[in-house]
């Protein structure tokens, strides 16, 4: 019971050290300049978007109109006297709209990351989107729907980019530092791209709709960041009023395409009802097996039964159910479950202080922005340090997020189809030092999340295919040493996220931007 009691304590000191729930809005990125522009973006294969050209954009007024001169008045206006304050705006998002987006969705995601608590009477509420600000607060952003959040965000970015870079071909209007020279200075590294629509403005536009959808109780917040954004590329002269205007209105045209996808996807649905968690307990008792049981106190039901039946963004459900969701797991009451547990066992008795350095860093739990969220960050400082353009980074962001949540959905088909116990159900005496997920065992989820995210990463970077496949194994593995997984939770695992990642690699190959 000591010992027990002080991994417990030794947990919740790192836990709270190193946390990555953190704000991450103070971290020094450099500014965006990209070794490559990617002008031809426009020409690149969207994800919804019928043609990059679906929704029309309005030509430019010209240059030489005297609205261009007044828009022009107004940056100078605003660089007039330019307070550290205002600098430091412009360093922030300057960094990238891609990059600072996906931040804002990592901590959206962090401070939602919290399950309700019981009701008096033993049961527990169910988040509401219709009143979000009402207890419990909306959403639960669980691993599951943190993985669907991101990949929404991402892949409408990426087709807002896409739509965005075919109008500045076709219209080609000069950025605003260009047509006055003199008047105008740029506080960012100098593009060559024309500045109609606005890049930036696209990403923020699409950006602020798909967050008021995922976390409609932080429309506020939402919408601060989205003023600020406006006021640091206006202020840093890369664009005038009607470059943002019209970049925000296309980004929120393409949003509607992917908000009427989101609201038709089945994830409403996904936490169920008595009458599915009863089904699937009995159906797993019909089959001779032990069923897996909440061993929360009261009993909580599980996180999300109906999330394996949510519309996945890189194949269809029958490719899921033919194609890549794994066999059963080693039968309850087999020799080899029986030695699993044991092995589990072993481990949890007599953990290293590395074991469990390895089991907290990857636990990525509650008011953390997930397993998912941790491969973002990884994703996003190896974007930053390659110099990836906007539309590169939304591309290859799109590809790591799709597949994670698609790894999501498969894994959760997984786990309720054969509602599988966890170690700790089979055995008491092990113990989890970072908790224990309530929901079933096989197959593990980060071990799911982290093959699928290396998979991605490793042909966005094939120089560094290995380091990305040790840290999915050593996040595979992690569940282990926090005794709520199987050796065969995890192998399965990592083989089932290798197959979904190929389906975004496949898909990397066709889209036009390699």
């Amino acid at each position: 019971m000591r010992k027990n009691l002080l991994y417990t304590l030794l947990a919740g000191i790192l836990l709270n050290g190193c946390s990555k729930s953190i704000d991450e809005q103070n971290m020094h990125y450099p500014m965006l300049n990209p070794t490559k522009p990617d002008a031809n973006a426009g020409t690149w294969k969207p994800i919804l978007l019928a043609a990059a050209n679906e929704f029309a954009c309005p030509a430019p007024i010209a240059t030489t109109s005297p609205d261009y001169v007044i828009q022009l008045n107004e940056i100078k206006s605003f660089q007039n006297g330019i307070s550290n304050e205002e600098r430091k705006l412009v360093e922030y998002w300057g960094a990238g709209a891609v990059l600072r987006w996906n931040e804002i969705m990592r901590e959206l995601v962090a401070l939602h990351n919290l399950p309700p608590y019981q009701n008096p009477d033993g049961t527990y509420p169910v988040p509401s989107a219709n009143n979000p600000l009402a207890y419990p607060t909306f959403p639960f952003a669980n691993p599951p729907y943190a993985a669907r959040a991101y990949a929404y965000l991402s892949a409408s970015q990426y087709d807002a980019l896409v739509a965005c870079y075919y109008y500045k071909q076709l219209y080609n209007r000069a950025a605003p530092f260009t047509v006055d020279p003199t008047g105008i200075q740029t506080l960012l590294p100098k593009s060559t791209l024309p500045s109609y629509p606005s890049e930036d403005a696209v990403v923020m536009g699409v950006s602020v709709e798909m967050l008021k959808l995922l976390f409609p109780g932080d429309q506020d917040y939402i919408n601060q960041r989205a003023e600020e954004h406006k006021r640091a590329r206006i202020i840093a002269g890369a664009n005038v009023r009607s470059d943002l205007d019209v970049g925000e209105a296309l980004g929120k045209l393409v949003a509607s395409k992917f908000i009427t996808r989101a609201r038709g996807d089945r994830a409403g649905a996904a936490v169920g009802n008595a009458t599915l968690w009863n089904k699937l307990k009995n159906d797993c008792i019909a089959r001779g097996e032990i069923p897996w049981i909440s061993q929360e106190s009261p009993e909580r039901p599980p996180m999300l039964p109906a999330f394996g039946a949510v519309r996945t963004f890189l194949f269809d459900s029958l490719t899921m159910v033919t194609a890549i969701r794994p066999g059963p797991p080693p039968s309850t009451g087999s020799a080899q479950l029986k030695a699993e547990t044991e092995e589990i066992y072993q481990i949890s008795k007599d953990l290293t202080r590395d074991q469990l350095r390895i089991a907290i860093f990857w636990a990525d739990g509650l008011r953390t922005y997930t397993p998912p969220g941790h491969w973002n960050y990884i994703a996003a400082n190896d974007f930053a340090n390659e110099r990836f353009s906007e539309p590169r980074w939304a591309r290859n962001m799109a590809l790591l997020n799709m597949a994670m949540m698609d790894a999501a959905v498969v894994c959760w088909d997984t786990k309720f189809t054969y509602f599988n116990p966890r170690p700790s159900q089979m055995d008491p005496r092990i113990k989890t030092p970072i908790g224990l997920p309530n929901f079933p065992s096989y197959i593990s989820g980060h071990s799911t999340f982290s093959a699928a995210a290396a998979t991605v990463l490793s042909y966005i970077f094939p120089s560094k295919a290995q380091q990305y496949n040790d840290w999915a194994r050593e996040a595979s593995v992690s569940r282990m040493y926090g005794g709520i997984h199987y050796r065969s939770d995890c192998e399965t695992g990592l083989v089932t996220g290798n197959k979904v990642g190929a389906y975004a690699v496949n898909r990397g190959h066709t889209d036009g931007a390699e």
